[in-house]
């Protein structure tokens, strides 16, 4: 699977990056139809403590491309809920799909 990182108004991190592809990774074991992520990193002004860094992940597969977005104090935060929704939506996709 390809993963495609972007940063806005966030310093590039190998660390995040290692993170993201840790996790999606094994996304990937559990559905192999995933073809490609679009991983954006961007860092907003608010005025609560315990948001701002925002995760938005987009997997393109087979059918419409699914996407997820989550907003914490911290990235690691951001990516696991991001994660875990799209966990939750490929799980509902792969119930729809039927084999012929």
């Amino acid at each position: 699977m390809q993963i495609i990182y972007e940063y806005h108004d966030v310093a590039g991190s190998s660390r995040l990056e290692a993170i993201v592809k840790e996790k999606l990774d094994s996304l990937k074991e559990k559905y192999d139809m995933l073809i490609r992520a679009d991983v954006f990193f961007k860092e907003e002004n608010t005025s609560s403590d315990e948001t701002g860094k925002i995760c938005n992940i987009r997997l393109s597969l087979p059918g419409p491309r699914i996407f997820a977005e989550a907003s914490h104090d911290n990235f690691e935060n951001s990516i696991s809920e991001s994660i875990n929704d799209l966990n939750k939506q490929l799980r509902k996709r792969k119930e729809k799909m039927r084999t012929y």
